[in-house]
């Protein structure tokens, strides 16, 4: 591994926050070790285990280092790139021609830098021309980014910065426990509740996150909803709603009011478990301050109605004036590093890069301009993750895949597994041999991290820089490198380069004038500000209307005017300083009104029964990551999460027979997972947890339910019945 001798300020590779840290090369060129970095505002140096052991990963013993191509006798062997890519193009191609671009299949990640994510969603519609592209993000934020959509007429997970967390008076933390999925970010918490404010955790279980709170509300896996119109009711019968706000900022409150009239106290202790004291207390205490917050994570939003539910918690911060204000609003804790960036810029089914709809004819025409096609030749939209990954082997026969591991990460995953066997063609790019990728025809090796340069977009909206620190190993190339050569051999070598800067550049250009519009942000003010964030257009050069303002309307002369000296054009107009808080004084809607959006309970698609009476709910541990693709080849990490387990309370453990330690089976309608029992009485006793980090017997998502969000399209990942004995 050869390195520079320099410390290079870089950003962990893993969950949202993107953790600021340096790089430094270890004496003969060993590999690198992560230093603290104090100056960057989000972790102020603090790095949790994953972030401080993510160089072991870079390691040649755990990672892919050369290409793998499946033989005819069925094994993967090494081959050179110039024959896995030959035969990655040939696949593709073939299945073009003998079943229509359609049957060729894009899936990406969260984890892909702009550049890859740009250039992935460009790869699918110009060189496949495939509509078949979707994104492991589809399972982490859409319901809330919908919702966003819904209320405000944009998405940005957080749509102010953290910092704001501790200058607020009341945060409401739902379905959230950053204690063990983005420890960094507890001291924003802390810091809160130090300078006066109260906290507020909605979980079925008392996290490490609901210790630290001063109330924890634990209603029944699938209820968020009825949780959230029942506290919108107190405070509409409490008189604590904002009459000036909602009428001049908002629309629709009447029949958003109406729905949480149906939801009276008691009917809401009824669904949801929640006692009505704790109800109103928590009314009490996000009503008496005068800025608050609401936060939500997978919690309610991996729900089939999680877009309404997190629109049922939008309603509550709009009723009590608790958004577009300062220190005010609603936002999401995005979970994967470049979740935001991910979709903004072309990896989702209906987007284009700058946030824009694919259905959109002017939104086509701009990115159709800049990718130098006509509009008509771009594909619509195409399935949503789980609804693409279902038509593997049917409708869609071949599949290239970055990033991502689904054979554990998807819902209903063994029958995902089936579906990804069943392909007549499967290449997967990534840095590690996942479970996925073991099932593939060919493995393309690709650079990580530490060995690439390139943007992502943090749970802030704030785009950032991580440079590369050292060289790959041998035999390894970037992914741009890979879609560089896929698309030289069908025929597009000009349109796909490889430098990521260059890539940048042209997604500043498709992202000009969208939604999330990056044409002001380049890498040099990247490195000088510590991130910018979104939108940030481009300024305009000297002597043209600003882009952020409407163009004036001139008077058209009655005849050319004689040609005048050149006037001074003054000084150049200073750039754009970037967006930190969205809606301070409109919103993104055509009125500049947020909207209330009328919302009502209904159970979870699963309901417990005779034969499957409790519920499932899943999430991560501190240790591990994702679907552990790369965390679960790191022995500190293994040594402190070796692998999964049920937890249960300790009535539901003596009613069944459950021993702690010993391995206990839960069934549900999809499949059966075998694990440890994990006895505590952290969580309800009629709800059990398992940790999604692993495969094989052990593998959560056997269980989970792929039942969709109709409008976001998630699946119901965070609830589901199913039935626990002793195995």
């Amino acid at each position: 591994m050869h390195t520079s001798d320099s410390a290079t300020a870089t950003h962990c590779p893993y969950c949202a926050l993107q953790c600021g840290m340096n790089l430094r090369p270890e004496p003969g060129g060993a590999g690198v070790t992560v230093e603290e970095r104090a100056d960057f505002p989000v972790n102020r140096g603090a790095l949790c285990g994953k972030g401080r052991t993510a160089p072991a990963v870079l390691s040649s013993r755990v990672r892919l280092t050369e290409p793998l191509v499946r033989t005819h006798a069925g094994r993967l062997e090494p081959a050179t790139w110039e024959e896995a890519l030959d035969a990655v193009a040939e696949g593709l191609a073939r299945t073009r021609r003998s079943y229509g671009a359609d049957a060729v299949g894009v899936f990406g990640g969260g984890g892909l830098t702009n550049e890859k994510a740009y250039a992935l969603g460009k790869f699918a519609r110009i060189a496949l021309r495939t509509s078949q592209i979707d994104y492991n993000g589809r399972f982490c934020m859409s319901s809330a980014a919908a919702a966003h959509q819904r209320a405000f007429g944009l998405d940005r997970g957080l749509p102010f910065p953290l910092e704001d967390i501790p200058r607020t008076g009341c945060v409401i933390l739902v379905g959230s426990n950053p204690a063990d999925t983005m420890p960094p970010a507890l001291r924003f918490f802390r810091e809160l509740r130090e300078n006066g404010g109260t906290l507020i955790v909605v979980d079925p279980r008392r996290t490490r996150t609901a210790e630290q709170a001063d109330l924890h509300l634990a209603p029944r896996p699938g209820t968020d909803l009825a949780l959230a119109l029942g506290l919108l009711h107190l405070v509409v019968a409490g008189g604590h709603t904002d009459e000036e706000f909602i009428a001049e900022r908002t629309t629709g409150w009447e029949e958003a009011r109406a729905g949480a009239m149906a939801h009276w106290p008691e009917l809401v202790e009824r669904i949801t478990g929640v006692p009505v004291p704790r109800l109103r207390e928590a009314v009490a205490m996000f009503c008496a301050p005068e800025s608050a917050m609401v936060l939500t994570a997978r919690g309610p939003e991996q729900q089939s109605k999680g877009t309404d539910t997190v629109g049922a918690w939008i309603n509550l911060c709009l009723a009590t004036g608790r958004a577009g204000r300062p220190l005010s609003g609603y936002g999401c804790l995005t979970g994967q590093g470049n979740g935001q960036g991910g979709r903004e810029h072309g990896q989702k089914a209906d987007q284009l890069p700058g946030y824009r709809k694919l259905t959109d004819p002017a939104a086509r025409a701009h990115v159709a301009g800049v990718w130098g096609i006509d509009p008509d030749d771009l594909p619509g939209p195409g399935r949503s993750a789980y609804e693409l990954l279902d038509a593997l082997g049917s409708d869609v026969k071949a599949l290239l895949l970055m990033g991502s591991n689904p054979v554990v990460s998807a819902p209903r995953a063994a029958h995902v597994e089936e579906r990804i066997r069943s392909l007549d063609f499967l290449a997967v790019a990534d840095v590690v041999l996942s479970e996925t990728a073991a099932l593939a025809d060919v493995v393309l090796p690709v650079t990580q991290w530490a060995e690439e340069t390139g943007t992502t977009t943090n749970l802030e909206g704030r785009v950032l820089l991580r440079r590369r620190a050292l060289t790959p190993p041998p035999g390894v190339r970037s992914d741009l490198e890979v879609l560089h050569g896929l698309a030289t051999r069908l025929g597009m070598p000009k349109a796909f380069p490889t430098d990521p800067e260059e890539v940048f550049e042209e997604l500043r250009r498709a992202s000009a004038g969208g939604p999330a519009d990056y044409s002001g942000i380049t890498y040099a003010r990247i490195e000088a500000e510590q991130g910018v964030f979104w939108p940030c257009p481009a300024a305009p050069r000297t002597g043209e209307p600003d882009a952020r303002e409407p163009a004036p309307s001139l008077p058209v002369p009655a005849a050319p005017a004689a040609p005048a000296a050149p006037a001074d054009p003054g000084p150049e107009p200073e750039p754009h300083p970037g967006t930190p808080r969205l809606f301070l004084d409109r919103f993104a809607t055509e009125d500049g009104r947020a909207r209330f959006v009328p919302v009502t309970h209904r159970d979870a698609a699963e309901v417990p029964d005779t034969e499957y009476p409790l519920l499932l709910t899943t999430g991560r541990v501190v240790a591990q990551y994702q679907s552990g693709a790369q965390t679960r080849r790191v022995d500190e990490l293994n040594e402190a999460a070796p692998g999964p387990f049920v937890e249960l309370h300790p009535r539901l453990a003596a009613r069944i027979g459950a021993v702690d330690g010993a391995p206990l089976a839960v069934t549900s309608r999809r499949g059966r997972a075998v694990a440890p029992a994990r006895i505590t009485d952290t969580i309800r006793a009629d709800t059990v947890f398992m940790p999604f980090h692993w495969p094989g017997e052990g593998r959560a998502n056997t269980l989970t339910n792929p039942a969709l969000d109709p409008v976001s399209r998630m699946p119901e990942f965070k609830v589901c019945a199913v039935r626990v004995e002793p195995a």
